[in-house]
């Protein structure tokens, strides 16, 4: 699925289109959008209107060239223009073509040295320095993590990568266009401006929410910046199409890693301080928390020299499909082990409860700040972690687990419920003495203790299943 680009200096475009309403039929609009869009992306190519043979050759090739786009987007592939075929065409998208073949070229523009120097040369106001400077850095990251590259940000003087902020025309012969259609542009590795990367000053740029997330855009266009073009995975951060709130849009895919590896190779990591990665079907696998965040239901595991986490889709039709990566990939400001975690849906956030008696607050996988100290939830001064937790909207209670003993918080009064602790073994009928990891999921309670996974009926108050702990990671 990975196509190089192959020209040191190539500008890359990513182009927007707002998102309009959906008509009950073709407009004139419509299909003028229709031909631009294969005109510009598929090569598309009709003659003058003078002739019937003419008009058959154009219907043939405009057939042919929307059989190409529903292909590329995994669509049904009838050549016709229903609306889900215009719906795509009318996403937010990037400008590069994605049938063009650049094998024809003799090499692959990348970066000849692994360390690579960026500087921003100009800020947006939409934002802080403080967030640009972040949002930059992770997407940086997300590179850095799957290749052997090293960025280095620099304030004075030259720098492989510079990226900036403009206005209209801005010196590049790529103006942009103000409010909507063009986002930024980027420039493929090579001398004078390649690697660089503008934005366009005239969008709404923001960390989440409203607007164009900065890290999500500039997680792409750094794609480009090291070498690479766009990728057919719609889970990938180098498919054609910008996603509004999407957490595809935050992990590398494994064509954007194996992509970025075609060029670059693999980490380079030192033996000694490799993070091991836990072998998740050993029999004795355990988890240290769960909860169900956004659609994924995601585990987390604290060893010694690494932390792990791995998500599971809760949707049924895409229920094999697990992802998986140290921590600190996903949560960058999280640098203790995550001791025990809930959700709650109605508010689509979460609470992971980490070493040091903090607790941070979660939503979309992303970290917004250290809330707070856990004696906020009313646990005495014995208490100094949480071994699992797990929400029930029904009741609008928060189970918290303890060693042997459980605490109930109501969430609406935001205290502990009278008469608490109990004992686990006295109130959970048929669960172990400690529990490590719960969450809640259509439904049902799941409680993990050591390596196995109790389904309890929290009505019935009892277990109605029993299956291994690691059989959620497909084992």
């Amino acid at each position: 699925t990975w196509t190089l680009v192959l020209s040191s200096l190539m500008l890359v475009e990513i182009s927007w289109t707002r998102p309009t309403e959906e008509d009950q039929h073709l407009t004139p609009d419509d299909v003028q959008l229709a031909k631009s869009y294969l005109r510009r992306f598929y090569s598309l190519r009709l003659g003058g209107h003078r002739g019937s043979t003419r008009k058959i050759r154009s219907a043939s090739a405009m057939e042919q060239k929307v059989r190409q786009m529903q292909n590329v987007f995994g669509l049904r592939e009838t050549g016709i223009l229903d609306s889900n075929t215009m719906d795509v065409m009318k996403k937010p998208r990037c400008g590069v073509p994605d049938v063009d073949n650049y094998s024809f070229y003799p090499y692959h523009p990348k970066w000849k040295n692994r360390t690579i120097s960026y500087k921003i040369a100009k800020y947006t106001p939409d934002l802080s320095r403080e967030d640009v400077e972040k949002s930059f850095r992770l997407a940086l990251k997300m590179w850095s993590d799957a290749a052997p590259l090293n960025f280095v940000k620099v304030n004075h003087g030259k720098a492989d990568i510079v990226l900036s902020f403009a206005h209209r025309a801005h010196g590049d012969f790529s103006p942009f266009d103000g409010p909507g259609g063009v986002l930024a542009h980027a420039f493929q590795p090579g001398e004078g401006m390649g690697g660089d990367v503008h934005f366009d000053e005239d969008e709404t740029w923001t960390t989440g929410g409203q607007g164009f997330s900065l890290f999500a855009v500039a997680a792409h266009e750094l794609g480009h910046s090291l070498g690479l073009t766009h990728s057919r995975d719609p889970s990938a951060v180098m498919f054609p199409s910008y996603r509004h709130q999407s957490s595809k849009q935050y992990t590398l895919s494994t064509d954007d890693v194996l992509g970025i590896q075609m060029l670059y190779g693999k980490p380079e990591i030192e033996a000694e301080n490799r993070p091991r990665v836990p072998k998740k079907c050993d029999p004795m696998f355990l988890f240290d928390a769960a909860a169900v965040i956004q659609n994924e239901i995601v585990f987390f595991q604290n060893s010694d020299k690494s932390r792990f986490l791995w998500m599971r889709t809760t949707k049924l039709t895409y229920w094999n499909r697990l992802r998986e990566g140290h921590i600190s990939t996903y949560l960058p400001d999280i640098g203790s082990p995550v001791d025990a975690a809930y959700d709650i849906p109605a508010k689509g956030m979460a609470y992971l409860f980490t070493a040091g008696h903090k607790y941070w607050v979660v939503q979309q996988l992303k970290t917004r700040g250290t809330a707070g100290n856990i004696s906020e939830f009313g646990f005495p001064s014995s208490v100094r972690r949480v071994d699992a937790a797990v929400h029930v909207p029904e009741y609008g209670k928060t189970m918290f687990f303890i060693g042997q003993f459980y605490y109930r918080y109501d969430e609406q009064k935001s205290q502990m419920d009278p008469g608490f602790p109990r004992i686990i073994q006295t109130d959970w009928r048929g669960i172990p003495r400690k529990v490590d990891a719960a969450f809640k999921l259509h439904g049902s309670m799941f409680l993990l203790s050591g390596s196995k996974s109790y389904q309890y009926d929290f009505r019935q108050k009892r277990v109605v299943n029993i299956i291994a702990g690691n059989s959620w990671l497909g084992c």
